[in-house]
């Protein structure tokens, strides 16, 4: 209930600001994107910062958008408020003319053209899909995470909470429902084909009164993984299928999470290994809190996205070189691994 009407509150502050954005000149934004991008030297820029352009923005080669293709100006407030205010946030630092293929929503397929959405499947060969931090209200807004319980002084026991939307959840509900170590359980209407009926829901803070939380994907990535990694509770998941923002697919198994099977017939297994092993727990907790830390500066999320816009529009062939060209980009940059 606390975390609902957490949203609530929230939920006209963001509105408002993206209204008075919509209001301000845009001729405001784009001096404020030269502010940035002048302070901006591509030759001692640290490599972190363009690692992260190149990880949203893969591609590479310039490609042509078609004449169907509406301009920024053109996006509709109908297609989803929370989509269109967070694009229009980042829009707003270049001129209004400029052509854009968009998709909203809980993407897990690559487009045939290049196209600017929220999240994508993991793996090579999904360049088409570049990822800009949309819906942020939801998932990176609403929750901020004060834990103040070590990991040693939380109850031995996993938690999850969740709707019953794919096979994986069902799986995980199934088998623990009825556990008399953790406190498994679902939410919201009956399963047709869980045993189990709905339980109450958990707080955040209710949640992280125990040492594992556990992660599951739900229409696309799960949403609770970034309040998990913020805390001082360890993350039990699979490997995740589909990345955004939060760049689920540069996490590692074993240094930012636990990894537990998709049936998670393992998962007494890992409590019980953890348990027995709080020294490998507490790292893996201090590299997910520092996977989590480099989203919280908001100007320089700010800059990462226009710079990932900005990439877009040259390739596209919109704009000329303002910073420095798709090539340099790509071409500075060695490999990294987050």
């Amino acid at each position: 209930m606390k975390d609902y009407l957490k949203r609530k509150i929230l939920r006209p502050g963001f509105y408002l600001r993206g209204a008075l954005r919509e209001c301000a000149p845009g001729a405001l934004y784009r001096r404020r994107f030269e502010r940035m991008t002048n302070a901006f030297d591509p030759a001692s820029v640290d490599d972190a910062l363009l690692a992260r352009v190149n990880y949203y923005n893969k591609l590479t080669h310039p490609f042509v958008l078609d004449g169907n293709q509406p301009s920024s100006a053109d996006l509709s407030l109908d297609e989803g408020s929370y989509y269109y205010f967070d694009l229009r946030e980042y829009l707003k630092y270049f001129p209004p003319d400029l052509k854009i293929a968009y998709r909203f929503g809980d993407n897990i397929l690559i487009p045939p053209i290049p196209t600017l959405v929220k999240s994508r499947p993991i793996g090579s060969g999904n360049e088409n899909a570049v990822v800009l931090k949309l819906d942020k209200l939801r998932h990176y807004d609403l929750f901020t995470c004060k834990d103040s319980i070590p990991f040693r002084k939380k109850r031995s026991r996993a938690v999850w909470r969740g709707v019953l939307n794919n096979p994986a959840r069902l799986e995980l509900v199934n088998r623990f429902a009825n556990s008399q170590r953790h406190d498994i359980g679902y939410v919201k209407e009956p399963h047709l084909d869980c045993k189990i009926s709905p339980c109450r829901p958990l707080s955040v803070r209710e949640q992280l009164q125990n040492r594992y939380v556990i992660s599951i994907e739900g229409n696309d990535v799960a949403t609770n993984l970034k309040w998990i990694f913020a805390s001082r509770s360890l993350c039990l998941m699979p490997q995740p299928s589909y990345e955004t923002w939060y760049m689920e697919g540069a996490l590692q198994p074993g240094v930012h999470y636990g990894e537990v099977r998709l049936d998670f017939a393992d998962l007494e297994e890992k409590t019980a290994y953890f348990d027995e092993h709080p020294d490998e727990a507490e790292y893996i907790i201090a590299n997910a809190n520092q996977h989590h830390r480099q989203f919280l500066d908001k100007e320089r999320e700010t800059l990462i996205s226009s710079l990932v816009l900005e990439k877009y529009f040259e390739l596209s062939g919109q704009i000329q070189r303002q910073i420095f060209s798709g090539k340099q980009l790509q071409t500075r940059m060695p490999h990294q691994e987050f």
